[in-house]
């Protein structure tokens, strides 16, 4: 009776843990102006409307809200990615028709817990499975580049209008391009020892796993997302408070401006050999759009960098040739260039 007493006592607490913090967490969301007010003008003494003021403002602002924003989220959509293992999602994605495959391999790309340092056992993984060519990268595409880290900061910076923005566009690149390199049959571009590698483990049983246990893996979310991104957030949000505090808007108008027609394809150029995730880049996006660059031009840059990272390429270079690499980057850089002028076009 102890030992189910006790074991009763912990799955009550897990619960509990998430419902009496939460009070707290929307306490200080929504006080943070007025306790960053209070800290940079009543306890420091800083003087307002000068560049290091405004550049330290920031800074204290952004930093808080960015993370109470990622801890609430990643611990959410920690419990979501439980029902999505990487062997569910080979399955679903398994003798998918070309078209049907791409779309559901992009929207599940949202919600899986896979980055650039997976692209060769999920390629491996997806292949083996009998999962088309073109599926598999519409499913690489969006995995990195529309993520909860990425919507999540969005979101606090800018409002949902620009996380559904994002979002659409991230998902259309990333079916879109599917689609093109699974139409072009580029099968003979992956390394032959791919195909040699035998399927496994796609007749075990999905386990069953009690509710509370996915209220853990939320939990272990936070722990191991929040402490590998939080420096790039410092990071990301430094850089931001030195543009928003010093750089003149002329300056960065007329560099990423509507007016200046190259700004897209250079942005985009200038972002695919970049390496830096969402914690880090979306920081210097507000930064910019803050000082007068345009909204087409920055988004460009910033899915340039996190969904055409330079580490990705170097690891897929393992099970592709280089012409089917040349071929994925040019097809989504396109495509980023294409949404960049359409955005422009619009706002």
């Amino acid at each position: 009776m102890n030992y189910l007493s006790n074991k009763l006592n912990k799955e009550i607490s897990k619960f509990l843990i998430p419902v009496l913090l939460f009070p707290l967490w929307l306490l200080l969301y929504l006080n943070l102006e007025k306790i960053t007010d209070l800290l940079i003008f009543s306890l420091i003494g800083l003087t307002p409307k000068t560049h290091l003021t405004d550049a330290i403002w920031f800074f204290v602002f952004e930093v808080p809200k960015v993370l109470l924003l990622l801890t609430l989220i990643v611990f959410v959509v920690g419990i979501i990615r439980s029902y999505f293992s990487p062997e569910r999602t080979r399955k679903m994605l398994g003798g998918k028709k070309l078209f049907t495959g791409n779309v559901m391999a992009s929207l599940l790309g949202i919600v899986t817990p896979f980055c650039s340092c997976s692209a060769i056992p999920l390629f491996l993984g997806f292949i083996e499975s009998g999962v088309p060519l073109g599926v598999t990268f519409s499913f690489l595409i969006a995995a990195p580049m529309i993520n909860e880290v990425a919507l999540v900061l969005l979101f606090g910076l800018f409002g949902w209008k620009t996380v559904l923005l994002y979002m659409s566009t991230g998902l259309l690149i990333a079916i879109i391009s599917g689609y093109i390199i699974g139409r072009l049959k580029l099968e003979r571009f992956v390394e032959p020892w791919v195909y040699e590698v035998k399927a496994g483990h796609l007749d075990i049983e999905e386990e069953k796993i009690a509710f509370t246990r996915r209220i853990t893996a939320g939990i272990d979310a936070v722990k191991e997302i929040v402490s590998k991104v939080w420096i790039y957030i410092l990071i990301g949000i430094a850089v931001g408070a030195g543009i928003h505090g010093y750089v003149p808007e002329n300056f960065m108008a007329g560099l990423m401006g509507k007016s200046a027609w190259w700004s897209v394809p250079a942005a985009v150029l200038l972002g695919v050999p970049m390496y830096s995730n969402a914690a880090g880049i979306i920081p210097i996006v507000q930064a910019l759009l803050e000082k007068g660059a345009s909204l087409g031009t920055v988004l460009a840059f910033m899915m340039a960098v996190i969904g055409l990272s330079l580490p990705e390429t170097i690891i897929l270079r393992k099970v592709l040739k280089l012409r089917l690499i040349f071929t994925f980057v040019g097809i989504v850089a396109v495509g980023i260039i294409i949404v960049g002028y359409i955005f422009n076009f619009i706002y």
